[in-house]
């Protein structure tokens, strides 16, 4: 197959390309997203309307919630995002989808005793919880083979239940049945939902995130410094690495699949998505090959920052992370030029959502443009709104 760079004008929003996206769906751009947790997923949502081929990277290295337990239990990938993105590409008119989604969402109490919960986690494994009758045949049958398979494996394991997310129980069973290859469980359950997108951790490696702040001192756990738990960070963060455990500190060395450099290398658009910026966006960046195949990638690259207030972006502006991204990507890809890494922001026209000057100069001296249009819409605010946001992006892409 031929390729050839080509350019075009683009209006924003284009509303002819959004309306042929609106109807044809299948055929729509490919726009790959480096992310990972809940701050895409109304985008997601939407977008899923415009495009059925969108990419998500996620990262698999948080350390707390319901998937921190299954870590520490079985030593596996971080997976509640995984879960998170495959029901927001979930296709809704699917019959059973929102009562899969139910399930794949419901959490076991956090007020009760082992004993109360391994019967309420019985109940859904004979079927006789309303959320599992509710659901068609096909897949109840799926999942109670799954919860089942799960309680086997916690059999001699001390696993506290507590708030224990029933999509998460699933897929680690799916996971550990499957010789601990997630790939294969999440193509079942994508098939199960018709999930209009791909989703895949950007690696399948038990390791951490750990952040070296502005005073020198380290913290290791991404739970102890993404502001989810209560714990946020004192000074701003000036590294994020990659380390084998959460007790020894040793550095990890980890690459990405070469299936996932093929998606980048494929991919109509890049984007760096608004989230959590370092667990969830740098995080993506750090496994060896991701660099290269963005400096190889034929196609815009575009950044959305965050509006309103991230914890982990203390003391950082938007050219800040701007060069951060660059920073990170060059370490895997040092002769790349900035431009081979990223091309634009798209930023909201209102810099007043932005919790410090965006420091535009810097960010155009870098050699990255700027785009401003309307992302917040009609409710004000500093929440982007996930309408604008998807249709700004089938128009660049």
């Amino acid at each position: 197959m031929k390729r050839l760079r080509v350019t075009r004008r683009v209006e924003l929003p284009d509303r002819f390309r959004i309306e042929r996206c609106r109807r044809a769906p299948g055929f729509g751009p490919r726009i790959l997203f480096f992310s990972g947790g809940s701050a895409l997923r109304s985008t997601s949502r939407v977008l899923k309307n415009l495009s059925h081929n969108t990419s998500h990277i996620i990262t698999s290295f948080d350390s707390g919630g319901s998937s921190a337990k299954l870590r520490e239990c079985f030593g596996m990938l971080s997976i509640g995002d995984l879960r998170n993105r495959l029901l927001a590409l979930a296709d809704d008119s699917v019959k059973g989808n929102p009562q899969t989604y139910r399930v794949f969402a419901h959490r076991l109490p956090v007020e009760a005793d082992s004993k109360e919960l391994q019967k309420v986690l019985q109940s859904f494994v004979d079927g006789r919880d309303p959320l599992v009758a509710d659901l068609p045949d096909s897949m109840a049958r799926i999942i109670r083979t799954h919860l089942r398979s799960f309680t086997e494996h916690i059999e001699d394991r001390p696993f506290d239940l507590r708030g224990a997310s029933l999509g998460n129980l699933v897929l680690a069973a799916g996971y550990l049945d499957n010789e601990r290859h997630i790939d294969s469980v999440i193509f079942l359950f994508s098939r199960i939902v018709n999930a209009l997108g791909r989703v895949s951790p950007v690696s399948q490696e038990d390791v951490h995130l750990e952040a070296e702040l502005e005073d020198g001192s380290l913290v290791r756990g991404q739970h102890r410094f993404g502001g989810k738990s209560g714990e946020t960070v004192a000074h701003p963060i000036r590294r994020l690495r990659l380390i084998e455990s959460l007790d020894s500190g040793v550095r990890a060395d980890v690459a990405i699949d070469p299936r996932l450099a093929e998606w980048i290398d494929e991919a109509d658009l890049i984007c760096y998505p608004i989230g959590s910026f370092y667990s969830s966006v740098i995080a993506n960046l750090l496994p060896k090959g991701v660099g290269q195949a963005v400096t190889g990638a034929e196609c815009p690259r575009v950044y959305i920052p965050n509006t309103g207030k991230d914890p982990e972006q203390l003391g950082h502006s938007v050219a800040d992370c701007v060069e951060k991204i660059i920073d990170y990507l060059q370490q895997d890809a040092p002769d790349a030029r900035p431009d081979h890494l990223l091309n634009f922001v798209l930023m909201h026209t209102d810099s007043s959502v932005y919790t410090q000057d965006p420091e535009k100069n810097r960010i155009r001296n870098l050699g990255v443009d700027i785009i401003e249009t309307d992302l917040v819409g009609e409710g004000g605010g500093p929440k982007l709104d996930p309408v604008l946001v998807s249709q700004a992006l089938v128009s660049l892409a």
